[in-house]
């Protein structure tokens, strides 16, 4: 290497930029700004095997005095919003019909953006159906642009056949969520995931799956209320679903220990929530 000039310095290494923790694997992020939206599960967040979770109705009554924008979300496509908010409104949380984001809405928002005024085959009911209606699709087992696949409490056989027999005939097949289990007072039921997985196997087509872990819900509930990822937290009870997909969506997330995954359980997992709470009531003050 050549002299430099007399009085002239020779270049140093760049400056290092300090760096905050690596925000890929969860670690928390210590330049977010304060929470102003917040989105939250409903089963085993807000509510738990038919009942409220302790300090539930208080945390829904202070979100909505707050004023802040916010959204319940569920993987469940059964239930309309005007379903979900009378079954919450008998276990004393006031949820405004409004203020619910489930994953059948969330799919047809996908579809209407996709192939706007499209054609479908539903399995489901009346929660995706009503849904696919308003953003005007037509349902029809006749050559339609999609098979849509979601929850119903009696998944038909025939149904079933008829959906491999339109894919395999060049329908694209949209599945509401991958959820291959769901609660019950009973125990667990068998969910869309795990029927969309028989589908699969017999038409070796995958769905694409709208609802979470798919970060996409999370962005749809956010063009909802008209949120920012940096400025909105994310509360959920599975790491596999709720954390993943708020983590992938860029928001703060925050694992509550009243539904699926325990704090042991989190530990296991590649990435990890912003942080743990035991439940929704250790956030009221922070609204």
């Amino acid at each position: 290497m050549g002299h430099l000039p007399r009085g002239v310095l020779r270049p140093g290494p760049p400056p290092v930029t300090p760096t905050r923790p690596d925000t890929a694997l969860g670690a928390p992020m210590l330049d977010r700004k304060p929470v102003q939206s917040w989105l939250t599960d409903m089963d085993g967040v807000l509510v738990h095997e038919g009942q409220p979770v302790p300090g539930a109705p208080e945390f829904v009554k202070r979100l909505r005095a707050s004023g802040k924008p916010f959204l319940v979300l569920t993987n469940n496509s059964i239930y309309t919003p005007r379903d979900l908010q009378a079954r919450l409104a008998r276990m004393g949380l006031d949820v405004p019909e409004e203020a619910i984001w489930s994953s059948a809405l969330a799919t047809a928002q996908f579809l209407a953006d996709q192939r706007p005024g499209g054609t479908a085959y539903v399995i489901g009911e009346a929660g995706l159906t009503t849904a696919l209606h308003a953003v005007g699709y037509v349902l029809t087992d006749f050559a339609p642009d999609y098979v849509v696949l979601g929850e119903t409490r009696t998944y038909s056989f025939e149904a079933i056949t008829k959906a491999i027999r339109l894919i395999n005939d060049g329908a694209r097949f949209i599945c509401t969520n991958p959820d291959v289990t769901g609660p019950s007072v009973e125990g667990a039921l068998p969910a869309a995931g795990s029927v969309a997985a028989m589908i699969s196997k017999a038409t070796g087509i995958e769905p694409y799956f709208v609802g979470k872990p798919n970060p996409m819900m999370m962005r749809s509930a956010l063009n909802t209320i008209n949120a920012h990822s940096e400025s909105t937290a994310m509360i959920g009870d599975r790491m596999d679903t709720d954390i993943l997909c708020g983590l992938e969506a860029g928001l703060e997330t925050i694992l509550v220990l009243t539904g699926i995954s325990t704090r042991a359980e989190a530990e296991r997992y590649p990435y990890r929530p912003s942080r743990i709470v035991e439940s929704v009531a250790d956030l009221i003050d922070e609204i």
